[in-house]
């Protein structure tokens, strides 16, 4: 039940990729660009918890990618309002 919870929480994240992909493409901000990016890796992160149980130092490697990911959303925001 876990894995197939993960793979549908990995599919929606992949899709607001994909959307924020297609805003980038129409408008050149970057910080769609960035926010497609770190959906990205909140994918991988998704599709990682699916797949294994992470244990010892494999868990921090799998979580240290949804903390890039929140960073990285925090450097768009920061990037945005510095102009």
């Amino acid at each position: 039940m876990r894995a197939v919870l993960s793979g549908g929480l990995t599919a929606g994240f992949l899709v607001v990729a994909l959307h924020f992909a297609r805003f980038w493409k129409q408008s050149r901000d970057r910080l769609f660009l960035y926010f497609g990016a770190a959906f990205v890796l909140l994918g991988v992160n998704g599709l990682a918890l699916g797949l294994t149980t992470p244990e010892g130092e494999f868990r921090v490697v799998v979580y240290g990618v949804r903390l890039a990911a929140f960073l990285l959303i925090l450097y768009a925001i920061y990037d945005k309002n510095r102009e």
